[in-house]
């Protein structure tokens, strides 16, 4: 059994920050279950909204937050994560991160971007190249620290309760006291005991055929919570980036929401420009607008891209603000500055996830969310561009501070026997491809019944295939030797199914989600929320 005061699980922005937040009284141990590398922050481009020019306003943030968020925004989490973004953006500047400085001498010190859906230029950027400085500011400080132990490659499989271990206690009292992860370097099971637990695991983009999530995205977090009996709350909100490259050999590929906002016109093959008639803001409307704009632009067309223009750019600008994504693009022969680019849109971000209060605290004692696997109010039914990584690094701040502040005592005190994680019958499985076509099934069924567009005949065939896929997986999990990709399919194959019930549940078209048997919002009905939990009737 391995002990801390706090167990964090995921190695990106949020689960690093909380750990640095904390490390200075707590003994903090961070699993990753790849590479600390291989996280959706690493691989973000855009970089952080926040307000810090004279020329910018709190109230406009939040004004544009919950114009995006249709609706479903909370009005005093969004208030929360806009006044306190200045300080965390001051404590990046203590953990070593440098912003890109202004070009030229004016109001802001840095070089504030302006991304579609916000109506003044407030994103703090490290070139194109934003959570990769992100990340290595932050892993450095943390392996400094002597209170911080990061565990690379650790695959935390389901969150350990109380009630597993009630017989060894005789409480009666549900709590998260941990996980049990598999050590996969060694091959090995280990329960992982804390006071406080925090999840921070990111994303599920990979439930999509087409995303441009890393391939760690698989829903593990909210796939875990869930098994555990926490709240998630509404996941048919699945944010699709309009724009990554398309490229039989460019895999995941994004091409960053800021190229739109420094002057990118999205036109057809032909080279018309179409957004004009869809949105008064043209390439620079909100992204949900944009996905379904493109989406069905390739319909009636029959293309199968569209092409997002720079050209019209000076080429040193370009090469300036965009270094990453020039050279990535020449490498499959498009010059930024002479061919527009060839993009589709792809599974990015969801708004959705494990439902917590203003503290991060989720509805099982002891259990914490912060960043993507999170659902804290800020997104509502559509994420602003550039919000995500604000929304990580505030909650992983008021986590940190609420589990300093209660002490994250477990009433369980420290002398705590945890049952060791038991394999049971299981064997070692010879049949790999029936895992990996069952991993295709899933994402296929996901892109073609719940993707950007759907509809009550699309949800229902989408409901039967997962029901029968997600039995298998069940099957397969309780025979077979676990390994990480049998892992991932079982935490897939349960989040597709919650995002297909929440898509079934919601009777109306509102921000990401939209059907085409339900195409406006409800009239004359309060916005409300998507909240399963396992069991619930």
């Amino acid at each position: 059994m391995e002990r801390s005061d706090v167990l964090i699980v995921g190695g990106g922005i949020g689960g690093l920050a909380a750990a640095l937040e904390l490390a200075d009284e707590r003994t903090v141990t961070v699993l990753s279950k790849d590479d600390f590398s291989e996280s959706a922050t690493h691989h973000a481009q855009g970089g952080v909204a926040a307000v810090v020019s004279p020329e910018d306003s709190f109230e406009d943030h939040a004004r544009d937050t919950i114009e995006a968020g249709a609706g479903l925004c909370n009005p005093d989490v969004v208030r929360l994560c806009v006044e306190e973004g200045p300080a965390r953006i001051r404590k990046l500047f203590e953990w070593g991160v440098e912003f890109s400085p202004a070009r030229e001498r004016g109001s802001s010190p840095y070089d504030l971007g302006r991304e579609g859906g916000h109506s003044k230029r407030r994103v703090l950027h490290v070139e194109d190249m934003t959570g990769r400085a992100l990340m290595k500011s932050l892993v450095a400080r943390a392996v400094e620290h002597p209170n911080v132990r990061l565990l690379p490659r650790h695959f935390a499989i389901d969150l350990l309760l109380q009630s597993k271990a009630e017989h060894r206690f005789g409480t009666g009292t549900e709590r998260c006291l941990g996980v049990y992860a598999m050590d996969v370097a060694r091959d090995r099971f280990l329960p992982f005991v804390a006071d406080a637990t925090v999840l921070a695991t990111g994303g599920a983009g990979k439930l999509y055929l087409y995303t441009s999530n890393p391939d760690v995205a698989t829903g593990d977090g909210v796939a875990m919570a869930f098994r555990a009996g926490a709240k998630v709350a509404n996941m048919e909100f699945f944010q699709f980036h309009p724009t990554c490259l398309f490229h039989p050999k460019a895999k995941n590929f994004l091409i960053s929401e800021a190229l739109r906002g420094e002057g990118g016109v999205l036109r057809l093959k032909s080279g018309e420009s179409f957004m004009e008639r869809y949105h008064p803001l043209a390439s620079l409307a909100p992204r949900d607008v944009v996905a379904r704009s493109i989406d069905r632009e390739m319909k009636r067309t029959g293309d199968s891209y569209v092409l997002l223009d720079m050209t019209a750019q000076e080429p040193d600008f370009l090469a300036e603000r965009f270094p990453n994504i020039m050279e990535a693009c020449s490498r499959f022969g498009v010059d930024l500055r002479n061919d527009p680019i060839p993009v589709v849109p792809a599974a990015h971000y969801c708004c959705g996830g494990v439902l917590t209060d203003t503290w991060g605290q989720t509805t099982i004692p002891g259990l914490y969310a912060c960043g993507e696997v999170a659902n804290t109010g800020l997104h509502g039914a559509n994420r602003l561009a550039s919000n995500s990584l604000l929304e990580a690094l505030v909650f992983a701040h008021r986590a940190a501070r609420h589990i300093a502040g209660d002490g994250a005592e477990s009433p369980l005190g420290r002398q705590i026997e945890i049952p060791p994680w038991s394999l049971g019958y299981a064997r070692m499985t010879d049949e790999a491809v029936v895992i990996n076509q069952n991993w295709d099934d899933i994402r296929r069924i996901m892109w073609n019944y719940v993707g950007i567009v759907r509809s009550n005949l699309r949800l229902e065939r989408a409901r039967r295939r997962a029901d029968l896929l997600l039995d298998e997986v069940r099957e397969d999990y309780w025979r077979y030797y676990p390994s990480p990709d049998l892992l991932e399919l079982r935490n897939i194959a349960t989040v597709a199914r919650i995002v297909i019930e929440s898509a079934t549940s919601r009777r109306e078209s509102r921000g990401l989600h939209f059907n085409l048997d339900y195409p406006r919002p409800e009239e004359g009905l309060e916005p409300r929320g998507t909240v399963l939990w396992r069991g619930m009737r």
